[in-house]
């Protein structure tokens, strides 16, 4: 399953995504982690020192041999400088396995028993040229080449507010878990993504945080009625965590709010042939509003009619 934590700048989304990807770590299942946050703070989360976390290699760095490895012997790609964030699989493209050998996974660190990828924090090349998507399409691509089998994870902590609707990236997820403070500002985000996500059957599931008890959680249910999951408490043990000292054992109450996360998750229908058509939508509707100017070609004959995703010969363990 592939899992996205969204919400408003400082509402704990990436203590959230650390939290839960610790605890499906825990379990010994597979887990990749992605750091999509501008701010680039999940590898310290997860438990490495700043200087560890900045060594890690960019997704953004290397997008190049990453489009390069993808697109395989697909004849309907060119080159990798045909590729666009949006471009999709096609016969001949070389598809990921969670635990694979290949050039992409390479790039990141085992941390907290997961698999960390990153895709790198603006530089000053990039202040005033270039936006955020050009790191995040790194994540979409590698999304759409994506097989997940069952028990696989993919946590994606993704970038604050609602920037993850400027390229279809909000729709490569079984679920996602919206972060929410029980503050007006909070669920306001929460109505803000419903709006944007009304005509792409997307899964949203609110996860109330920094809830201090019972008025809280009224609060949440009022404004965001059964979209409500859980709700995580205040903890000792995340403001250990957060402070570097030794780990203290998780409240039973907040681990049972990652307990019901995983259920959610894993009562999710994967659904392939949803995911492989609206990543052709989305492609189509870049490659018209900028791609095909961009690289000066249709890249909507790029899309492959006979391809299936995953293709049959990957279909008995995904």
């Amino acid at each position: 399953m592939k899992v996205a934590f969204v919400g408003k700048g400082g509402s704990g989304k990436t203590t959230l995504s650390s939290l839960f990807i610790r605890y499906l770590a825990g379990r010994g299942l597979p887990v990749v982690a992605i750091d999509a946050d501008i701010n680039q703070q999940l590898g310290v989360a997860l438990g490495l020192e700043e200087e560890q976390a900045a060594k890690i290699p960019a997704l953004g760095d290397h997008l190049t041999e990453i489009k390069e490895y993808l697109r395989g012997d697909n004849p309907r790609i060119g080159s990798a400088s045909a590729m666009i964030k949006t471009t999709p699989p096609g016969r001949g493209s070389r598809l990921l396995r969670i635990g694979g050998q290949d050039p992409v996974h390479a790039l990141g660190e085992e941390v907290a028993g997961a698999t960390l990828l990153v895709t790198g924090a603006f530089n000053d090349e990039d202040l005033g040229v270039a936006c955020y998507h050009s790191k995040t399409g790194a994540v979409e691509l590698y999304l759409n080449h994506l097989v997940d089998g069952p028990g696989e994870y993919v946590v994606v902590d993704m970038t604050a507010g609602a920037d993850a609707f400027a390229s279809g990236l909000f729709t490569r997820f079984d679920v996602l878990f919206l972060v929410a403070e029980p503050t007006r500002r909070g669920v306001g985000v929460y109505r803000q993504y419903v709006r944007y996500a009304a005509d792409h059957d997307v899964t949203i599931r609110v996860v109330g945080n920094k809830v201090h008890g019972e008025q809280d959680v009224a609060y949440l249910r009022e404004h965001v009625g059964d979209a409500l999951l859980t709700w995580v408490g205040q903890s000792e043990a995340v403001r250990a965590m957060e402070q570097g000292r030794a780990q203290v054992a998780l409240e039973r109450s907040n681990e049972a709010a990652l307990e019901r996360m995983l259920q959610e998750v894993d009562a999710q229908e994967k659904d392939w042939a949803k995911f492989h058509r609206q990543a052709v939508e989305f492609h189509i509707k870049n490659a018209r509003s900028w791609g095909n100017r961009a690289v000066g070609q249709d890249l909507e004959a790029q899309i492959d009619p006979g391809f299936q995703m995953p293709p049959p010969q990957w279909r008995r363990s995904a």
